[in-house]
């Protein structure tokens, strides 16, 4: 993948904003695709969508299948209505954080047990996929803020796969990668017809 410019990432944050306000709103979608051949390549995110603290949705792609842009508008659109939690309002807009995250290809991590894997994590900087080949789990790494410590962070990501917090499942695959957050913080007015 070509190597994003802060700019870049700037820009698929307020595409992702974009979308959210076209879908809320109604309207047309944002004019794209882009010029910056950057954002026309191959990658993976994941759109995060919180109001003042509150995750509103989370959805995104573990590996790059298609290009950028189109990677953030069709898990902008999906985080919308994340199944794990009721749809984003139109009322929500105006304090709605839109964040992009654009990951790093996920690295398999050569362990034999959940001590040697806690012996390597890089709290803070690695987002970890567990996976068995049936079932599979991740966590971006700004869950490290929410779940400093190793262990835990590791126990929950375990129980979000279905698995026991405190084990090791035969065949379980860890996997890491970086993520490189980008947020539109553009001022939000209210929509017409909310409230």
């Amino acid at each position: 993948m070509v190597p994003l410019s802060h700019d870049d990432g700037q820009k698929l944050a307020g595409l992702a904003a974009a979308v959210v306000g076209a879908r809320l709103s109604a309207g047309p979608p944002p004019a794209w695709p882009p010029p910056a051949s950057a954002l026309r390549e191959r990658g993976a995110t994941f759109v995060t969508l919180e109001t003042t603290g509150n995750l509103r949705g989370c959805i995104g792609t573990l590996e790059a299948s298609r290009p950028l842009y189109l990677d953030v508008i069709r898990n902008t659109v999906r985080a919308m209505s994340d199944p794990r939690l009721p749809p984003v309002i139109a009322d929500e807009w105006p304090v709605l954080d839109v964040c992009v995250s654009v990951l790093s290809a996920p690295d398999p991590v050569d362990v034999l047990g959940r001590a040697e894997l806690l012996a390597v994590l890089r709290s803070g900087t690695d987002g970890l996929i567990l996976t068995d080949g049936v079932r599979r789990a991740t966590f971006l790494p700004t869950v490290w803020l929410k779940l400093p410590d190793p262990d835990d962070f590791l126990a929950a990501l375990l129980v979000k796969g279905g698995w026991p917090p405190d084990g090791w499942p035969n065949g379980l695959r860890p996997l890491r990668y970086t993520a490189t957050e980008y947020h539109d913080r553009s001022p939000r007015s209210p929509l017409p017809g909310a409230g």
